[in-house]
């Protein structure tokens, strides 16, 4: 794992599962509050599969998008996806970008910055590379208070074992994730204009194997736990979780509220 994220990523169609779903409906709503209409050549830091990217570029088709994640799978799976000449994606730490200063006019993170050990490198990285007068802007899951189906899981493993109460301590407690964090971070940076919002969208799900198949997988906290798990102890958390989700009904779709925290800013000139 590299030492600048700590999320645990192999490959693509795991993040897909995990979270490539819900970032593809998120970018929409952050894009809007972004606002790059202008922007002429724009940053996507920390892109996964790509979603982000692929949003800029269906909606500004003359613009210069380029999406770095520190996961070569991530990374392959986002060209595979989105092989439009005017997207370029790379391998890239966010905490030290390979773009000269002032480079672009617009620089995005969605995400991402909750899972860097030292967000403040990284929003001084996305400032750096910033001209005068870009937006600056990110967006991570307010994982405490508005991240339900996220919390349907840690909760309940939280009740059954001791362990996962303190990966769930960890989970509710990431960087840039409180009320308040990231306008201060990045008034603290410089920025000037800065403005926070709450971007919320919803996670829907068809039956409980829908919900529960990314656990299984190889890709975030979630995964990461429940592979850490003996077959006993994982099926006694499976039942613990289906009874949660089913909440005394019979199996089919859910629907869970998923909020986020967005920040955007301006750099002064």
């Amino acid at each position: 794992m590299a030492a600048s994220s700590t999320f645990f990523a192999t490959n693509g169609e795991g993040y897909e599962l995990n979270m490539g779903r819900w970032s593809r409906r998120l970018a929409g709503p952050f894009l809007d509050f972004s606002d790059v209409v202008h922007a002429e050549r724009i940053l996507d830091v920390g892109c996964g599969t790509g979603h982000l990217c692929g949003a800029v570029w269906a909606s500004r088709a003359d613009a210069e998008v380029h999406g770095i994640d520190i996961s070569p799978a991530y990374v392959a799976y986002a060209r595979r996806q989105y092989p439009a000449p005017a997207i370029r994606f790379a391998v890239g730490d966010a905490c030290r970008l390979d773009y000269s200063d002032a480079f672009f006019d617009c620089v995005l993170s969605m995400l991402v910055l909750h899972f860097v050990p030292d967000p403040q490198a990284a929003i001084a990285e996305m400032v750096r590379v910033a001209r005068p007068g870009a937006t600056v802007a990110a967006t991570v899951w307010d994982v405490r208070g508005g991240f339900v189906a996220n919390r349907l899981f840690w909760d309940t493993a939280a009740v059954l074992d001791s362990a996962a109460g303190e990966r769930r301590a960890r989970n509710y407690t990431r960087p840039m994730t409180r009320p308040g964090e990231m306008q201060a971070a990045w008034q603290a940076a410089g920025l000037v204009d800065v403005r926070e919002f709450v971007l919320t969208v919803r996670m829907e799900f068809i039956s409980f194997a829908d919900y529960w198949q990314p656990y299984l997988g190889q890709d975030g906290p979630g995964a990461e736990y429940v592979r850490s798990l003996d077959d006993a102890r994982r099926q006694r958390l499976e039942q613990a979780v289906r009874a949660a989700y089913l909440d005394g009904e019979i199996d089919g779709p859910r629907s869970f509220a998923a909020l986020a925290w967005a920040v955007r800013g301006t750099v002064a000139a």
